[in-house]
This record gives C-alpha cells, sequence and structure tokens, in this order.
C-alpha cells in the first residue's frame, strides 16, 4: 500500500531555509507589534532611519541607477548580448505573455493612483530644477518630464537589465540558488551562498520586498475604500477596507498558488488587455489634443534634461538635507531598488530562452516608454482638466489624495461613473498582479526551489495581507510608515545589487567570445 502521508519533503517544507524563515518573519511581526502599541515610536524610528538613508546614500542610489542603465545599452550593443540564456532554445512564453507578467509586476504599485498624482504635485509644484511658474502652462511640461525621470528608463533598468542576466547565467548554467545571494557570487564566492553573508543579503531583499509590496496592498484597501463610498455610498470604513484586502489577497494567493503558466500568467493577460482599453478609451474621450502635443515635449524635456535630473542634488551637495529629493527621487529609488533583486529573480524566470539584448530592451527601454506614455495620458489629463477649469482636479488631491485626484480626471470623462469603476478593478488587479508574482518568489527564495511549495506560497500570500490589515487598524500611518521603512531597507540592497554593474558586462563579454 502506497504511504500518502504528507511529509515535509513530499510538500516541500524539508527545503525551506529556516534561519531566513525566522529572520524575516520575526522581523514583519516584529514591525507589527511596535505598530500596534505605539507607532509614535515606530515613526520616530523609521523617519530618523529614513533621513539617515536619503542623506548618506541617496548620491550612490543616483549614481547605480544611472550606471545600471548606461551600462544595458551597453551590453545591447556587444555581440553576446545575442546569446540566449535560461537553458532553453525557445522562450516559454509568448511575447504579449512575457511582456504582460513583467509591466504589471511593477506598475501595480504606482500605474493608477501616481500616474494621477504625480504629475498633478509637480504641475502644483514644479520640481526646483525647473523653477516653472506653479499652476501654468509652462508647469506642464516638466512635471510630466519629473514623472517620467521616476517611472522611466532609471527606474526600470534597476529591477533587472543587468540583475536578470547574472542570475540566468549563475542559476541555469552554473547551478547557483535562484536568490539575491547570488549577487553577491562575484565578491565572495562559495561564502556568498553558504554563509551568513547570504543569509543577510537574502533577508534583507525579503524584508524590503515584503514592505514594499505590503504597502500596496494597504493603500489599496484604504483608496478602494474611499473610491467606493464616492462611487455607491459604501461606508469608507476599517470593515470596508479589510474585504477588500480580504478580497485581493484571495485573488493574488490563488494566482501564485497555481503558479507561472496559470494564475500569474492569466491575471496579467487580463490587467494588460484592460488597461489597454481604458487607455484608449481616455485617448479618444480624452484631452486628446493635449496628451498627443505633451507626450512628445514632455519626452523631450525629460531626454534634453535627463542627465540633470539624474543627478539633481539641488542645495544638499553631497551629505546635505536632501529636502524635497529625499521625498520625491531618493525615496522612489528607494523603492525600487527595494524590488531589485527579487523582480530580478522573477524576470530571469519568465525569460527563459530570452537573449540578453531582448531583455534589456524590455525592460531598460520599451517599458519605461510604455510608462511613460500611460502617465501622459492619466496624469495629462488631469492637467489639462486643471489648465481649462482650475480647482476641478486639484481642490480633490489638496492634501496629496491620490484616490481623489484619480476620480477628479476619470469623473470628467464621458461615462465618467463607469470608467472610474474600471480604473478602481484595474488598480486591484494591478495590486494583485505584484502580489502573485512576490509571494511566488519570496517562497522562492525561501526555499531554493523554482517550484516553492504550496504552503509556503500561500503562507507569505496571507501574511502580507494580515500584516495590511494589522497596520491599517491604526490608520493609514502605519502603512505610510512602513512604505517609507522601503528606503531604509535599500541601504543594504543596493549594495547587493552593485556587482552587476560589472559581471554583467564579464557575462556578456565570454558570451560573445563562445560565439565566435
Amino acid at each position: 500500500m502506497t504511504d500518502t502521508t504528507l511529509t515535509p519533503e513530499a510538500t516541500g517544507l524539508g527545503h525551506v531555509n529556516k534561519p531566513l524563515f525566522a529572520i524575516t518573519g520575526g522581523f514583519i511581526a516584529f514591525f507589527c507589534l511596535i505598530a500596534l502599541f505605539d507607532l509614535e515610536l515606530l515613526g520616530r524610528i523609521v523617519d530618523t532611519s529614513f533621513a539617515f538613508s536619503a542623506r548618506y546614500f541617496g548620491l550612490y542610489w543616483q549614481l547605480l541607477l544611472l550606471g545600471t542603465f548606461l551600462m544595458g545599452l551597453v551590453l545591447i550593443a556587444l555581440p553576446g548580448s545575442k546569446a540566449i540564456m535560461g537553458g532553453l532554445t525557445a522562450p516559454e512564453f509568448t511575447t504579449f505573455q512575457w511582456g504582460a507578467m513583467i509591466m504589471c509586476t511593477l506598475l501595480a504599485g504606482g500605474g493608477v493612483f501616481w500616474a494621477a498624482g504625480e504629475p498633478m504635485a509637480h504641475f502644483l509644484s514644479s520640481p526646483p530644477l525647473f523653477g516653472a511658474e506653479a499652476g501654468s502652462a509652462a508647469a506642464a511640461n516638466p512635471a510630466l518630464a519629473q514623472s517620467f525621470l521616476h517611472w522611466g528608463f532609471l527606474a526600470w533598468a534597476i529591477l533587472g537589465a543587468l540583475t536578470t542576466v547574472m542570475l540566468m547565467h549563475y542559476h541555469y548554467e552554473k547551478g547557483l540558488p535562484l536568490a539575491p545571494r547570488t549577487l553577491l557570487y562575484p565578491v565572495f564566492g562559495d561564502r556568498a551562498i553558504n554563509g551568513p553573508i547570504g543569509l543577510i543579503a537574502d533577508a534583507s531583499c525579503i524584508i524590503s520586498v515584503v514592505a514594499g509590496t505590503v504597502g500596496p496592498i494597504g493603500f489599496l484597501g484604504l483608496q478602494v475604500s474611499y473610491g467606493a463610498n464616492a462611487l455607491f455610498g459604501i461606508p469608507d470604513s476599517f470593515a470596508t477596507q479589510v474585504v477588500v484586502i480580504a478580497g485581493l489577497v484571495a485573488l493574488y494567493t490563488i494566482s501564485a498558488a497555481t503558479g507561472l503558466s496559470k494564475g500569474i500568467q492569466i491575471l496579467s493577460r487580463f490587467n494588460v488587455i484592460l488597461a489597454a482599453a481604458l487607455l484608449l478609451f481616455m485617448l479618444i474621450a480624452g484631452p486628446t489634443g493635449f496628451i498627443f502635443k505633451n507626450i512628445f515635449s514632455g519626452f523631450a524635456t525629460y531626454l534634453s534634461n535627463f542627465f540633470g535630473m539624474a543627478l539633481y542634488r539641488g542645495e544638499s551637495g553631497v551629505f546635505g538635507d536632501p529636502g524635497w529629493l529625499g521625498w520625491w527621487t531618493v525615496f522612489f529609488w528607494g523603492w525600487f531598488l527595494g524590488y531589485g533583486p527579487l523582480m530580478a529573480m522573477f524576470i530571469a524566470r519568465v525569460s527563459r530562452g530570452r537573449s540578453i539584448r531582448s531583455i534589456i530592451i524590455l525592460l531598460a527601454i520599451v517599458a519605461p516608454i510604455v510608462t511613460n506614455f500611460w502617465f501622459t495620458i492619466v496624469g495629462g489629463s488631469g492637467i489639462a482638466f486643471e489648465l481649462a477649469n482650475p480647482g476641478s482636479v486639484s481642490t480633490a488631491f489638496e492634501g496629496f489624495n491620490l484616490p481623489a485626484a484619480l476620480l477628479a480626471i476619470t469623473q470628467q470623462l464621458p461615462m465618467g461613473f463607469m470608467v472610474s469603476l474600471l480604473f478602481l478593478i484595474l488598480t486591484t488587479v494591478f495590486v494583485a498582479t505584484t502580489g502573485d508574482s512576490m509571494t511566488y518568489v519570496i517562497s522562492v527564495a525561501m526555499s531554493d526551489r523554482e517550484l516553492p511549495a504550496m504552503p509556503m506560497r500561500i503562507f507569505w500570500g496571507v501574511a502580507m495581507g494580515l500584516m495590511a490589515i494589522i497596520l491599517i487598524s491604526v490608520g493609514s500611518g502605519g502603512v505610510a510608515k512602513l512604505q517609507s521603512f522601503i528606503v531604509v531597507t535599500a541601504v543594504p540592497v543596493s549594495l547587493v545589487l552593485l556587482p552587476s554593474l560589472w559581471d554583467a558586462l564579464r557575462i556578456t563579454l565570454a558570451k560573445g567570445r563562445a560565439m565566435k
């Protein structure tokens, strides 16, 4: 008779890295406990750590992101970039499936609410590099250009333009773990794989991604609850927020549990189709002329001021008070850096059978341009409405109310109620696509297996939802502090990413020599 007992080995739980699980799980539980019992203390700790990170690492992050993008462009031009990675001769996913999974994973955090809010914020208070008159027509292009920087070439490149090349090489060709610690192998060798260095690297990267993912989950509960109140009169209460988060957790946990080829891929495909439909509708029914004019003029402003914006230090100098820079560019750079290693793991897994060149082109060039176009349509429409009718968006946006800004824009379109509802659905699915992909890669990093145990995937999916509920129970301040905390965790994570600047080049050059 066959023994069907579910042993740890049978479920895959025997492969769990228990010290890593204890460190990451323990830290997250500790963070939630402090938030519950003394939010003011947590706020002081996070704010002090945030200020330190922004002041002493801001310039390094600016140089790291710029260097990563420029090195990616170098790799594209090398003969070795034609090399197919991942141990497959043909791609595992179609180009549409592949692009959809990658696009949705990053855009979840900002593709909707930030697209509406950030251009409006820069329009109402022009970035210091430009200093345009606030709320004037002259402030439109600088507002879009600054948004393009934060969600453009540099942001996308750090998510895997170089690190994906490293992970695919070391994992699929050398047999090293598909985990953040592998990115340190060129510097520390086996000590990075088997020693405490690797444990610290993995723990830092996982904690950073959990912080970066729980934040959008919690904010989604707050934002959709606000939207449901505005559209349907449903009470904007903690109970409503819990229901929204519970539904979201069920959606992305089921998606992560069914794997890459089913739930994650299907959810991403649905999201891209819905986003494209809404984008097309806004382009036709919205301020079409303004959008087309400003996508080109805004992009021209972005390119002509690219290095100035990327390296802008203002009055902060090397180690001065970052001020505006800390709460905008450095915050975003910390956010994207925090996602970097685990995003690279995800991209490496879904990019098998693709060339180095195609991976970098999609990630560092195509995806940013699509994102910038999306920001122009959503945020540009808001600027156009505000110019035509001052106060029509800015009044709702007062106090940096991102969901109110989005609804103020969508409700000025034809069929405004339906468009607003579809945008809330789109946002929910966007966050779900980040939730499922990050749940999947956290489980991979935790177990050193490409197909992590089902209980592990379910645990992390549910755990992030519970963490979001705990934090919003003390008010939006708990989620905000966690969102700021990702900038702190970006300090060690950015050091994990540093070897990619030269090792991805070494790998690509070696591929070129082997092809001769």
